[in-house]
């Protein structure tokens, strides 16, 4: 496994949180004001970088109020800001925040809604001036452009929190194709195959609003201003511009736009509804992707009902950015994902997004496991559903492993912490779906989807509070689940189960009864838990109502009991030796994917504590000593990962794929062409394993020689 691969792995978690939180920043114990609505003008140029707008923004105050605070990119420079009445009003700025204080002519009373205008111009051409420290969220640039919600392109307030409405009428240069949330009729194509969709978003006689903005030849308007901002090099001229209109009537969060050169859209046959925008570099896997989204939208359907738009834009982002993002109607991509074998449960986690963050989202950042986490769980349902049952447990061990890397806190109280940090993505995303999993485990597979669809219905266009699920799941349920509640969400920790029995045979050959205890570490924990009783003859399941530290049971079977396994089918987050290894596992990848090798190669050497024979974790260190080109540590740590516990399977084939590249730069060819033959027998194809070793048997490995 390449270097760029471990790390795109290894920022997976990452990539996912920042379609749902991307840079949030901690909000005020109250929230002073409400946004409500929003009209926007704006001039796009990639030519220079540069966005002017003009924005109207709607909001109620909270609190009595004399200073209004709105979070805003630091690229962009505010040139005025004029009040309902027309008044000009003065701002500061905190560039740390990234925020901008407007202080109001009068105070502003509690209930009561008005309306600003905001006049501002600037270059957003990268990460320099995110509201996310290195992360590229608002860039304006060829060919294509990312002004993404979480990167204040526009004043923002309440992110992901507080709903709004929003026209937007955006110019860009002709060629650019905008795409956007709302209704709309393709501009490519005829009218009689647009595709209907629910009526979220109202449509006037002027303009339509939607995925790609109707279009419209109209002059360029810059905004006032009260200096001129700089002049840029090559100015598009307003003959040159076309605007696209956008409208979203239903409040959301409709504040991501992607502007690119893009082909014209690609649709699935099977599902005319779904859209994908690609450039001319990616067509080539448009088709099977949308294709894949038409199936994962259609699953999605049936298990939560329907989105609040039936129309779904799959649309390319740069491959610099992050790896996903979403809005209403939108499923952004970026663009080296599209068509990798390995993307589709990053495809379905996002457009999963339409009903968990979309349809319903947090009440508060304390709520924020409740979109994340069912987000996350639907992309495994999906994978349940299109790749069967072993696939699925396979990827609830791993979550389980991101569940407890960081569980010191417990999910109702992680607004007090920072959310990009590793643990409130961890445990919002990770320990959230496994909530969602326990929660499924208890109710049974016929109560769970109804529960979902009752939260999704009840709570439909507003925020969402973790007592509201609780008061939901037990409605649909009939179970009582305050225990449940008590410990996943308002406490943390997960039990390390095991089991102490003693078998009795039975007399009149009638078999034998097997009296035992289950032990636990928790005091408060209570859970039905389930065991498999492997005997001589047929092997039995029994449920087991857990309640403290010790909880006793009998089981009478027919066969003597060989074996007792504790919740064999992963439906409960427990600790375990194997867990242990792969949480030290996960925290190595994070500090590899922040540079820090040293903190990583701690962290692995803590998971073969845990169990000195993890391939998986001799494997990784490999990876680091490849990554430092020590060439003679990677490929002892490689054969300590082939001479280990084989777990994961896949370890064996990247071994072989590892040590012949190390012989390849060593100058070893018959050594390495040996590697990639071994490899290419593991009939092993993880991650495009025998691809690669076929390639590297055909060329030998080479190294770029720019730092990695």
């Amino acid at each position: 496994m390449s270097l760029r691969r471990l790390l795109k792995t290894s920022t997976a978690v990452l990539a996912l949180l920042s379609c749902s939180f991307a840079g949030y920043a901690a909000p005020p114990a109250r929230p002073l004001l409400q946004v409500t609505a929003y009209t926007i003008n704006a001039d796009i140029d990639p030519a220079v970088a540069r966005l002017t707008a003009t924005v109207q923004v709607t909001f109620t105050a909270l609190e009595d109020i004399s200073t209004a605070t709105f979070e805003l990119n630091n690229g962009l420079r505010v040139t005025k800001i004029t009040d309902a009445t027309g008044a000009t009003l003065q701002s500061d700025r905190n560039p740390t925040t990234s925020t901008v204080n407007v202080a109001m002519t009068a105070p502003i009373a509690k209930g009561t809604s008005t309306t600003l205008s905001f006049e501002y111009t600037g270059t957003l051409n990268g990460a320099d001036t995110s509201p996310v420290e290195g992360i590229k969220l608002a860039a304006i640039a060829d060919p294509i452009t990312i002004l993404l919600y979480p990167g204040r392109w526009f004043p923002v307030s309440g992110l992901y929190t507080q709903r709004f409405t929003a026209e937007m009428h955006i110019r860009v240069p002709k060629g650019e194709t905008v795409v956007g949330s709302g209704a709309t009729n393709h501009p490519a194509l005829p009218a009689s195959t647009v595709p209907t969709i629910r009526a979220t978003a109202r449509m006037t006689p002027r303009r339509a609003g939607g995925g790609v903005g109707t279009r419209t030849s109209k002059p360029a308007t810059t905004a006032k201003a009260d200096t001129p901002p700089p002049a840029p090099a090559v100015p598009t001229s307003s003959a040159d511009m076309e605007e696209f209109d956008f409208s979203w009537q239903k409040p959301g969060f409709p504040g991501t736009l992607i502007v690119g050169k893009f082909l014209p859209a690609i649709r699935s046959s099977g599902a005319r509804n779904v859209s994908i925008y690609v450039t001319e570099k990616h067509k080539a896997n448009a088709a099977e992707y949308a294709a894949i989204a038409a199936r994962q939208q259609e699953f999605f359907t049936t298990t939560f009902g329907e989105p609040q738009s039936s129309t779904l834009n799959i649309v390319e982002m740069p491959e610099d950015a992050v790896a996903a993002s979403w809005a209403p109607e939108m499923a952004a991509i970026a663009g080296n994902r599209i068509g990798n074998a390995n993307s589709s449960r990053l495809l379905s986690n996002t457009i999963a997004h339409q009903w968990w963050g979309s349809e319903v989202s947090p009440y508060t950042l304390n709520d924020a496991w409740i979109t994340n986490g069912m987000s996350r769980y639907a992309e495994l349902m999906f994978l349940e559903d299109a790749s069967g049952k072993t696939a699925f447990q396979n990827a609830v061990t791993d979550v389980s492993a991101g569940a407890l890397a960081y569980d010191t806190a417990p999910l109702s109280t992680l607004g007090r912490i920072d959310p990009y940090s590793p643990q409130f993505q961890s445990e919002t995303l990770e320990k959230g779906a496994m909530v969602f999993h326990m929660l499924r485990y208890q109710m049974g597979d016929e109560k769970f989807p109804m529960f979902l669809r009752g939260l999704l219905s009840q709570f439909a266009g507003k925020g969402v509070r973790s007592s509201d699920v609780e008061t939901v799941a037990a409605a649909q349920s009939g179970l009582n689940l305050t225990p449940f509640f008590a410990q996943w969400i308002d406490g943390t920790g997960a039990p390390a189960f095991t089991s102490k029995f003693t078998v009795y045979r039975l007399g009149g050959n009638k078999g034998f009864r097997t009296v035992g205890s289950i032990s636990q570490d928790l005091d408060l924990f209570r859970m039905p838990v389930d065991l498999r009783i492997e005997t001589e003859g047929k092997t039995e399941n029994r449920r087991i109502d857990v309640s403290g530290t010790d909880s006793r049971y009998t089981v009478e079977t027919f066969g003597r009991p060989r074996r007792i396994i504790i919740d064999p089918d992963h439906w409960v987050l427990k600790s375990t030796p194997d867990l242990a290894v792969r949480v030290a596992v996960l925290k190595g990848q994070q500090l590899v994917a922040q540079g820090d090798l040293i903190g990583a190669l701690a962290e692995y050497q803590r998971a073969l504590d845990a169990n000195k024979n993890s391939s998986l974790a001799t494997y990784r260190i490999a990876e680091v000593f490849f990554t430092q080109r020590n060439y003679q540590s990677a490929a002892n740590s490689y054969r300590d990962s082939l001479r280990g516990d084989n777990d994961p399977k896949w370890t064996e084939v990247w071994s072989h794929i590892g040590l012949g590249r190390v012989f390849d730069l060593t100058g070893q060819r018959d050594r390495a062409v040996n590697e990639y033959r071994l490899a290419v027998q593991t009939n092993d194809n993880t991650q495009g394993a025998i691809n690669e070793a076929r390639a590297l048997l055909q060329k030998p490995y080479t190294r770029e020689r720019t730092a990695e």
